[in-house]
């Protein structure tokens, strides 16, 4: 074969290839600007099954010590290991996702932070 024919057969390939990234991150920069940059999570629900699984409370002062006897006062989500969000708004949490909890929350699964 020439170099000719293999020229365009190489253009060919390389388009195929350029136009299939260019598609694949014109499909993620619109997922990402139609979303607005980070969007706010609902907040959970004390009454969503998983929270009164986890005992989930917003306010900890008011958790059930019947049945969370090693409870205290001084425990709350906004110091709790598992939360990253913000100390004075509702955040995210790994033990329900897609969900913002409360800062003064506390739920089953609370550690201290280190």
């Amino acid at each position: 074969m020439s170099k000719e024919n293999l020229s365009p057969r190489f253009g060919r390939r390389r388009f195929l290839a350029l136009a299939g990234v260019t598609a694949g991150a014109a499909i993620i920069a619109q997922a990402s600007s139609s979303a607005g940059g980070p969007t706010e999570l609902p907040h959970l629900s004390p009454d969503d099954p998983l929270a009164v699984a986890e005992g989930y409370v917003e306010d900890s002062s008011k958790v059930d010590q019947a049945r969370f006897p090693n409870h205290t006062p001084a425990q709350a989500c906004v110091n709790c290991n598992l939360y990253p969000g913000p100390p004075d708004g509702f955040g995210p949490c790994p033990i329900f996702p897609g969900k913002a909890v409360s800062p003064a929350g506390w739920c089953a699964k609370y550690q201290k932070e280190s």
